[in-house]
């Protein structure tokens, strides 16, 4: 049932109530009041020229309620959006203009129930009543409502009063109306001797359970998320969400956890002090929970999984798929019922014609019983007679016994007739039972060819999709062998350039290479020369040490001395910047930047082979 037709049995309601003459029709002014009021607790934006316009004063007089339905339809139920919106607060509305014209509770205040317990009996009528106008309630409805808050109040209902009940109240459309039930309800016959605060209490309890959706609801213990501490709770479980409260009287709301088809709830060993625990685990957190009792425990695990079940199949409420389950069960009833009865009127006639066929063979034997006693008496008056009429009598024996005969034969023939017909009944019962077993394989064989229909048509327009799949990825992949090809040229045009680049480096490796060969040599050459010097500088001492001679005390020679000092300090000092020079250019041998290097130190060895002459001149000069 889905948010449309909720809100029309409420409305029916209203617009009965406000049909005071029971003509069908209602004046302008009262609906126009009845549509503002149904704008503003349906949260609607009004449209005061269409109600105006819909409600103007003319000649047509009162409205109906088919006169009505259109404009209800178009600028208010097309308009309503679920959630946005209170349920209660509309229902408040349509009892209220309900209540004052039909309900009469008792006037000395001795009423079951209260005002508002009548509002909730009424709006559970409502969910519970069958889709079609006048509103009524079956009585499998009514015994199902009466055990629910029975149920609630740990009382058994005592089904065969209620059957009673039923019988002797007149039932308009197969059912009850609901100023019937709650006349019932207030004769007190069903709830003797249970206070009204128990009654109200078992009522809001129902009317949470079937109106709003309330799985369950109770204290439980929470584990906090932040401080991993343990918290009393009022949780309330619909069929899209667990929410906890404070309290029972839940002004306070602390959280809510949000139930899918991904969700799942798991029984925990106990721990932390805690037992009967539990846990319901989500996509993004797992939230543990202790329950007082291990009943309890298995009453919450079982309404939490049937919560997940129903958003798994899609479902909103489990009391209207329960409500739509009881009303299968009844169709199929009275569908087994019609054919039972169908069946029970057939034999019936069969019986008949039974019966029939047997007065017709009793008949039959009562005449061959009437013409044995024609022939005992015939035969009595004829062995009276006297022997002068014997001939006679004799002719009329046999003529007696021919009419015996033919009866005998007459009556083998009825018999042979009886039992043909018994053949021909019997016949006829196999042939209407062969009759309905081709009429279900029928039946079975058309639902077979719509479901092979129904398989071939998905199976041509999975194709066709598959083909138009198909056709997408052949225009990728052209464009992807495009795309790929254009990207190839353009790496083969990087790999000459690059080529070309790689043999330009190896065109300067190779010169570099023969300049660094060239370097080698002039340092090879540098080396040649400096060894060279050297041995001059040894060869110069060795003659230094022949001229030295000693010198006694007092004993000056400033020539000698000065001559031979003054050219060999200079001498000594061109030595050893020619073995720095030389260990220079050792350590630059490594350096990157060796051809300067070498082309420094060649220069170096060249001027340090310069001063040979000099020093030559210079040691031969104390000689001459």
């Amino acid at each position: 049932m889905d948010l449309r037709a909720e809100l029309l049995k409420s409305i029916w309601y209203a617009f009965t109530a406000l049909d005071v003459e029971k003509s069908g029709k209602v004046s302008k002014s009262q609906l126009k009041v009845l549509s503002h009021n149904l704008y503003t607790v349906l949260c609607i934006p009004h449209d005061p020229v269409a109600l105006e316009e819909h409600f103007r004063d003319d000649d047509d007089g009162p409205v109906s309620s088919q006169g009505y339905m259109p404009y209800l339809n178009k600028y208010i139920l097309d308009k309503v959006e679920e959630g946005a919106f209170v349920k209660e607060n509309f229902d408040e509305l349509c009892w209220t203009l309900t209540a004052k014209k039909n309900y009469k509770p008792d006037r000395n205040g001795n009423s079951v129930v209260s005002h508002q317990d009548a509002f909730k009996l009424w709006c559970l009528f409502n969910f519970l009543s069958e889709d079609k106008y006048p509103l009524v309630m079956v009585p499998d409805e009514v015994e199902y409502l009466l055990k629910k808050i029975c149920t609630a109040m740990n009382v058994e209902l005592n089904s065969c009063e209620l059957e009673d009940y039923l019988s002797q109240e007149p039932q308009g459309q197969g059912g009850l109306t609901v100023w019937q039930f709650l006349d019932m309800v207030n004769s007190g016959r069903f709830l003797r001797g249970i206070e009204q605060e128990a009654i109200s209490m078992a009522v809001e309890e129902v009317y949470q359970e079937v109106i709003e959706d309330v799985l369950k609801q109770g204290y439980l213990w929470k584990k906090g998320q932040l401080r991993r501490n343990w918290s009393e709770r009022w949780f309330m479980l619909k069929p899209s969400a667990l929410s906890y409260y404070m309290s029972e009287e839940r002004k306070e709301k602390k959280g809510s956890i949000t139930l899918d088809k991904h969700c799942c709830v798991e029984v925990l060993p106990d721990r932390d002090g805690k037992r009967c625990m539990f846990c319901v685990k989500t996509s993004s957190r797992t939230y543990e929970m202790s329950a007082s009792d291990t009943r309890q425990r298995q009453e919450w695990t079982l309404a939490i999984q049937t919560a997940i079940r129903l958003q798994a199949e899609g479902k909103k409420s489990l009391h209207k798929d329960l409500k739509q389950k009881r009303r299968e069960q009844r169709e199929q009833r009275e569908q087994r019922k019609a054919a039972k009865e169908e069946e029970t009127q057939r034999l019936k006639q069969l019986q008949e014609e039974k019966e029939r066929k047997l007065q017709e063979l009793e008949l039959l034997k009562e005449a061959q019983r009437q013409a044995e006693i024609l022939l005992q008496e015939e035969e009595q008056r004829r062995r009276q007679q006297h022997e002068e009429m014997q001939r006679t009598l004799e002719i009329q024996l046999r003529e007696a016994e021919q009419a015996r005969a033919s009866m005998q034969a007459e009556m083998v023939l009825k018999e042979a007739e009886a039992e043909r017909q018994r053949k021909r009944i019997l016949e006829l019962e196999d042939m209407q039972e062969r009759l309905q077993e081709a009429l279900q394989q029928e039946v079975k064989a058309r639902q077979d060819e719509e479901a092979v229909r129904y398989a071939q048509a998905r199976l041509l327009a999975e194709e066709e999709e598959k083909l138009k799949q198909l056709m997408k990825l052949k225009e990728e992949q052209e464009e992807y062998i495009i795309r790929t090809q254009m990207e190839k040229q353009v790496l083969k045009q990087e790999m000459e350039n690059k080529n070309k680049c790689l043999e330009e480096a190896q065109k300067q490796l190779e010169e570099v290479r023969v300049n660094r060969q060239r370097v080698d040599q002039d340092v090879m050459a540098a080396q040649r020369k400096l060894r060279q010097a050297s041995t001059n500088v040894k060869h110069w001492n060795v003659q230094m040490n022949r001229l030295m001679h000693p010198i006694g005390p007092g004993d000056k020679r400033t020539n000698v001395s000065g001559g031979v000092f003054a050219g060999y300090q200079p001498l000594l000092s061109r030595r050893d910047s020619s073995l720095k020079l030389k260990q220079r250019v050792e350590d630059k041998g490594s350096d990157p930047t060796r051809e300067n290097s070498k082309e420094n130190v060649s220069n170096g060895g060249s001027s340090s082979m310069l001063p040979s002459p000099d020093a030559d001149t210079m040691a031969t000069e104390p000689t001459n």
